[in-house]
């Protein structure tokens, strides 16, 4: 999913038939069309011109068209961008809830350390290199992320928070280190990845 859309102003463009330039010949695309705006929140749109949409609904949008095939790995460039504070809010709790019901993992962009430190599983802090990487507590405590942040980034004020008292396998799936499976019942027939990649005002930073 890309950071923001260029559209020609001039070219006639709706919602359905931009999300028609994705498809594949092995969906029923209608139905997978259909589907993914009612995931998004956004049905109501589909004979709307692109042009007309607000931040938040062309961000839906664009979330829309990304998991129309239903992807193992949903990457996103700072997903909130152009969408103010309580739009925002909102998007953040869709994309988890759209890892939980698609099974995929997360890779995803962003300058909100709020989100990044409170919110992810796995964070890479760039800043023209690799500073730091790792559990998100680890990183909050590396010396190099200190020098570009400081202790500026307070859970508290994350609008989402991801418990960080438990380790995910490869998948995602949330596991117990003396044992192979995993310890969450509602982890327990699929996999739940959350890999975030974020950046910040300084340095970027990869989940």
């Amino acid at each position: 999913m890309p950071q923001r859309l260029q559209l020609n102003p001039q070219l006639p463009m709706t919602v359905a038939r931009f999300l028609s330039l994705a498809q594949s010949n092995t969906i029923n695309f209608p139905a997978a069309m259909d589907k993914a705006l009612q995931k998004t929140g956004v049905s109501e749109l589909t004979h709307a011109s692109m042009h007309d949409l607000s931040g938040g609904e062309m961000q839906r949008v664009l979330l829309s068209r990304a998991i129309l095939r239903r992807p193992q790995l949903l990457v996103l460039d700072e997903p909130v961008q152009g969408v103010d504070v309580a739009g925002q809010s909102q998007l953040y709790q869709l994309i988890s809830q759209l890892r939980d019901d698609l099974q995929c993992g997360v890779l995803m962009v962003s300058h909100d350390l709020h989100i990044v430190m409170a919110a992810t599983d796995h964070v890479i802090c760039l800043n023209q290199h690799v500073c730091c990487h790792g559990h998100p507590e680890s990183v909050s405590n590396h010396p190099a992320y200190l020098e570009l942040f400081g202790h500026s980034t307070d859970a508290n004020v994350a609008i989402y928070t991801h418990h960080h008292d438990h380790n995910h396998d490869i998948h995602g799936c949330i596991v117990d280190e003396t044992d192979k499976g995993c310890i969450h019942q509602e982890h327990a027939n699929g996999d739940n990845a959350k890999t975030v990649t974020t950046p910040s005002n300084k340095g970027h930073h990869h989940a």
